[in-house]
């Protein structure tokens, strides 16, 4: 990163962004052109093994399912805390923001692990842990999960 003065280098720092996070946008290989998609997520980070892992959800076909089958490599971005900062000039403008990119894997999940997906996708967005899922609702999701292979942070708190 070009700019160390704005990176975020712990991952415990990293996770804390995801956390603030309300999409991620996936960057699919296309044939001519990435295709990239805004989705909700939900994570999940082992810090024992060092691994975090996001979740996501969609229709059982449709163009993000057949990208993933034809190559299921992606790159990703957050971004949270937006703000614009307006200065005496245009060229004083900025923006104060924290985000987070990386690549990795997709994995489409079943049975247990797709269940268990989905709950890491409610949690980012609910504190009710009172839920259950309709079978019929289940049969009709895929549930995937990327496995981050790397990933950076950035930070910027631009001031007046």
């Amino acid at each position: 990163m070009r700019r160390k003065d704005k990176e975020v280098v712990s991952i415990e720092n990293i996770i804390e962004i995801v956390k603030k996070c309300e999409v991620c946008r996936i960057a699919f290989f296309d044939k001519n052109y990435p295709y990239i998609i805004p989705l909700n997520f939900g994570y999940e980070y082992s810090y024992e093994h060092k691994e975090l892992n996001l979740y996501f959800h969609s229709v059982n076909e449709g163009k993000k399912i057949s990208l993933i089958e034809s190559n299921p490599q992606v790159g990703f971005e957050m971004d949270c805390s937006l703000k614009v900062i307006s200065g005496k000039s245009p060229c004083d403008y900025g923006m104060s923001f924290e985000s987070v990119c990386g690549n990795g894997k997709i994995k489409i999940l079943n049975g247990e692990e797709k269940v268990n997906g989905l709950k890491h996708l409610i949690n980012q967005y609910s504190k009710d842990k009172n839920y259950k899922f309709d079978k019929k609702v289940l049969k009709n999701l895929t549930v995937f999960k990327l496995i981050v292979n790397e990933i950076t942070g950035k930070k910027s708190r631009k001031t007046p």
